[in-house]
């Protein structure tokens, strides 16, 4: 067998030709008879709806054209006052009496679930077709839809590929008549004749068809339970019932063949006679399996406490210490750390908290070092309940310090925003008895605008109360306006006074220089054109400049807003020999520039 083909002359079947228009047709002449089928629907569920599993419309026959043939399934599992045979006599008559009351058109066929099944390990399944090709009219466990999409599905299958088909199996409690949410079946394939391809590419090329026509008859059925095909080679499907594989032996005890090829019955009336039996290695294999599960619950038991209790409450407590600003520290200081700041130092933290997560860390060490040698469920449930108790605790935690790092916040606005205001009245040479009047001092020579004064008050007042997240938002934002106003008026003010303290000096290859003259230190630029080059030097007393030393232009900023500016400067006789020689005998310097 090199590939699968079609097979050559494909089984007559009446569902070789099904489209959805064929679906449609019944479903117009339902709403014909609705009012009729719904009413015979209603008496024989008022009487017998503990037994019945499904009642369906079926294709009439040729013969009978305007006949209304209705199957009704009946669930006789739990049938003990009557024989099998009894209660479907009994329904049987029942059904046609009522249908014929109704309308002499109708003809009732009532089958047993039992008698289904039994049709179906006899190779009786003609009966198959005319239900694929039924409307349901009552189906609450989905037994007709199931066999609807099954029995299309499996005429597809054998028409394409029959000589490769041993069996197609139903399974799972739907086809038992239970509630399922699934629909399954199982095929398995002919592999003992492969020759030019290996057993598993005939397994892919076949599964791959097989699935997209399960797609398919899922779509003409319209049946929408999800509808699942397991495929597998005859090879492996008899390995596997040689290794008491529990999914082909509960398959063969269960399953309700569809279409066999005189395999899966053998088989199954074999293991129902107690003459298949699982290998001597299967069944050591099975005995090992006890002692190597149990090897794994002990494994998974220490993974619970290794990889996910520990680090459970390790990680949210170091991320604890990083919101209040700690740099995240290793595991064996993260314990002592948490308890020297947040039950010591702050006290937002009770010290239970603290011994819960040390009992934690040393049950993981001990594990780590093998002190502990076997783990209890008891163990766990401690455990487990501890780091519930302490993660719920180190959540408020978080809420605590993200409310006191606020508070500490607006503190912090308020004691810059102080600072700068006590600067800009001391360079204006104004004394009050508070900031605030200093500040209106200041409005009214049309030095700062009303509304900074207004801002400054609020964060005044924000740093003594408690504020909910939206106003603290707000002052934040408003304190942001605020601090750059107030550090641009500085520095407006200082660049005024900066002028006087500047020289501009022009020396070799019409190159101008900028030389800053401050209390003790000289900030010097060489080159205008490369103003992010500073360099800076000692002043000395006698005007003479220092070794040259880099800088840069933030230590000049900070120089000039920290530092007092000269009113006047002087070019004493040593200044200027120190710019010769920094910047060449040739200098001139720039007046009034």
């Amino acid at each position: 067998m090199s590939e699968p083909k079609e097979t050559k002359e494909p089984k007559e079947s009446k569902l070789e030709n099904i489209k959805d228009e064929n679906v449609d047709v019944l479903k117009k002449k339902l709403s014909k008879i609705r009012t009729k089928v719904n009413k015979f629907k209603k008496d024989l569920l008022k009487k017998f709806d503990k037994y019945i599993v499904g009642i369906a419309i079926l294709p009439p026959k040729k013969e009978e054209k305007d006949s209304i043939n209705i199957l009704v399934l009946v669930d006789d599992s739990d049938s003990k006052k009557m024989s099998k045979l009894e209660l479907k006599d009994k329904l049987s008559a029942i059904a046609t009496n009522m249908g014929k009351e109704i309308d002499k058109n109708f003809l009732s066929e009532v089958i047993l679930l039992s008698e289904m099944q039994q049709n179906c390990y006899d190779g009786k399944t003609e009966f198959l077709q005319d239900l694929a090709m039924s409307a349901p009219i009552y189906d609450p466990k989905d037994l007709i839809a199931a066999l609807r999409v099954s029995g299309v599905h499996k005429e597809m299958v054998l028409k394409k590929f029959e000589k490769y088909i041993i069996s197609y199996v139903a399974a799972g409690s739907l086809f038992r008549g239970e509630k399922s949410n699934d629909i399954d079946v199982y095929i398995i394939v002919d592999d003992t004749d492969v020759k030019k391809m290996s057993r598993y590419e005939l397994k892919d090329k076949l599964r791959a068809i097989i699935l997209s026509q399960a797609f398919e008859a899922n779509t003409i059925t319209r049946v929408k339970k999800k509808f699942h095909v397991q495929v597998y080679i005859l090879t492996d499907f008899w390995e596997g019932i040689k290794d008491a594989n529990p999914v082909f032996f509960t398959l063969l005890r269960d399953g309700i063949p569809l279409y066999d090829r005189g395999v899966f019955m053998p088989w199954k009336l074999l293991l129902e006679m107690g003459r298949i039996k699982p290998s001597p290695e299967a069944i050591d294999m099975f005995i090992s399996s006890g002692d190597k599960m149990m090897e794994r619950i002990r494994f998974k038991l220490r993974e619970i406490v290794e990889a996910d209790i520990y680090w459970s409450t390790l990680t949210p407590s170091q991320a604890a210490l990083m919101m209040y600003g700690v740099a995240p520290p290793t595991p064996k200081e993260t314990i002592q750390i948490m308890e020297d700041i947040f039950v010591k130092k702050e006290k937002l933290l009770e010290k239970k908290y603290i011994d819960i997560l040390t009992e934690i860390r040393k049950f993981y060490k001990d594990l780590e070092h093998e002190k502990i040698k076997e783990i209890t469920g008891k163990d766990i449930d401690r455990l487990l309940k501890n780091a519930n108790d302490y993660l719920v605790r180190i959540k408020k935690l978080f809420t605590q310090i993200e409310k006191r790092k606020e508070e500490e916040s607006l503190k912090d606005i308020s004691e810059t925003s102080n600072t700068l205001v006590k600067d800009i009245l001391k360079m204006n040479k104004i004394t009050t008895s508070s900031l605030e009047s200093g500040l209106k001092k200041l409005k009214d020579k049309n030095e700062i605008p009303s509304k900074l004064i207004t801002i400054y008050e609020d964060v005044q007042k924000a740093s003594k109360e408690k504020l909910n997240k939206a106003e603290t938002n707000k002052i934040r934002k408003d304190s942001r306006v605020l601090i750059s106003s107030l550090m641009e008026y500085i520095q407006r003010k200082k660049g005024k006074e900066l002028e006087k303290a500047a020289l501009r000096v022009k020396h070799s290859d019409n190159k101008y220089a900028e030389v800053i003259l401050l209390e003790d230190t000289a900030f010097l630029m060489e080159d205008l054109s490369k103003r992010d080059e500073v360099t800076k030097a000692s002043l000395n007393k006698d005007g003479s400049l220092g070794e040259l030393k880099k800088s840069n232009v933030k230590e000049l900023e900070k120089h000039i807003t920290t530092k007092k500016v000269p009113k006047q400067v002087f070019i004493k006789e040593a200044t200027f020999e120190s710019l010769k020689k920094l910047l060449g005998k040739d200098i001139e310097i720039l007046v009034s520039y």
